[in-house]
């Protein structure tokens, strides 16, 4: 038998596993690393993260991954070797990380590689409707695994698109997993560049789980302080905070076709970019320039009206306990905005989970890599808008 295989099936036999979790957003902060026991599988899953931290991004990467993220040309030969300078880029901070923690390759049976997404295409936004979905995350998997000399798992979002979803968002296998002890309805809310929520009824039947994306999260104020305060976000609210909510561009923004689509539905700053927001200010006739403190405060109350809007929508139970994770959680005037928009429900700490908020993301995909190798899928039946699946692709070192 190859070796690999080999080696493959010990580490689905054991009782417990040692997972590296990689997660890099669209917001480009930086690469979150969980260093994660993982023991069991499915629901009798539990998860004891050692170590944890984001290795913040340089410019130099920051700028090649946006040369070709969510654009509608690109220049291919860069594109191809985009793919496997993300790899080492990921692949050195994994060593690093290694190194700092007294680790070696031994200590570590799977690493759970999200890549970086450079473009999430759902139908709704191609006329080639015979294709369906597709999205796309790059950062090759086998250079990470010849690198680290660790087994790599990456590709998750491409079997879920396989199996008719649309990429995204995975969240929701993650979430059910870890809230396994429940006693009150949930919503999990994650404000990345795109915000999305998951709901966990009390009584933890799949069948009556429910995920979708939101719409913004923090891509658009954060591309408005790059582009027009070259800042990388508005650090606690402080610029909307002085500001005042255009109500007539406000009114613009909320008249995005994505609202219009029925739920649950995925989206990408392919839809929430600049560009739609400047066109939002032609059609609302707000005069040039705009004052940057008024325009982050309308953009902080879209993102709030979005989400409010969504969970309004989908969700009937009122008593639910709401939890918020991702870039997001520290946005103080986003928050409030939300817990004044949603005055019947319960925001809780999210320590009150025993999660790190900043660690969920890169969590989940090491539970994904775990379930991989040692789950069943039929922990997910029964819910038939979510795919009954087990995710990823595996890369050998050798």
């Amino acid at each position: 038998m190859q070796p690999n295989i080999s080696k493959l099936i010990a580490i689905s036999q054991k009782e417990s596993r040692h997972i590296i979790g990689l997660m890099s957003g669209t917001s480009l902060d930086g690469l979150d690393i969980a260093y994660c026991k993982i023991t069991g599988s499915g629901t009798t899953t539990k998860v004891d993260v050692i170590h944890f931290e984001t290795v913040n991004y340089d410019a130099h990467y920051k700028n090649a991954v946006r040369n070709v993220f969510a654009k509608q040309r690109v220049d291919f030969p860069f594109f191809a070797l985009l793919n496997r300078f993300i790899a080492k880029v990921h692949s050195d901070m994994i060593l690093s990380f290694i190194r700092k923690h007294n680790l070696t390759a031994n200590d570590i049976d799977l690493i759970a590689s999200h890549g970086q997404t450079v473009m999430h295409v759902p139908t709704h936004n191609t006329d080639l409707d015979s294709i369906m979905h597709a999205t796309l995350q790059i950062g090759d998997g086998d250079q990470i695994a010849m690198d680290t000399g660790i087994i790599t798992i990456s590709d998750f979002r491409q079997k879920h698109v396989a199996a008719g979803g649309e990429g995204a968002p995975l969240s929701v296998y993650g979430d059910f997993i870890l809230n396994q002890t429940i006693d009150n309805d949930r919503i999990l809310l994650n404000i990345g560049g795109i915000a999305n929520f998951t709901y966990l009824p009390h009584n933890l039947r799949f069948a009556d789980v429910f995920v979708t994306d939101t719409g913004p999260g923090n891509t658009l104020m954060d591309a408005w302080m790059r582009k027009y305060l070259n800042l990388p976000f508005d650090r606690d609210s402080h610029c909307a905070k002085r500001g005042k909510i255009l109500p007539a561009l406000l009114t613009q923004l909320q008249m995005h076709p994505f609202f219009e689509r029925n739920f649950p539905k995925s989206t990408g700053p392919e839809d929430f970019n600049l560009h739609f927001v400047d066109e939002a200010i032609q059609k609302a006739s707000i005069k040039h320039p705009v004052n940057n403190e008024d325009m982050m405060a309308t953009l902080t109350q879209f993102t709030a009206a979005s989400i409010a809007g969504a969970i309004n929508q989908t969700i009937q139970s009122k008593q639910v306990n709401l939890y918020i994770s991702g870039g997001g959680a520290y946005n103080s005037l986003l928050v409030s905005s939300l817990q004044a928009l949603l005055p019947d429900y319960n925001f809780c700490k999210n320590n009150e989970m025993g999660i790190d908020i900043d660690a969920k993301e890169a969590i989940i995909f090491a539970i994904l890599a775990n379930e991989a190798v040692a789950g069943n899928p039929e922990t997910f039946a029964g819910n038939p808008a979510i795919p009954k699946i087990s995710m990823g692709k595996f890369s050998f070192p050798k």
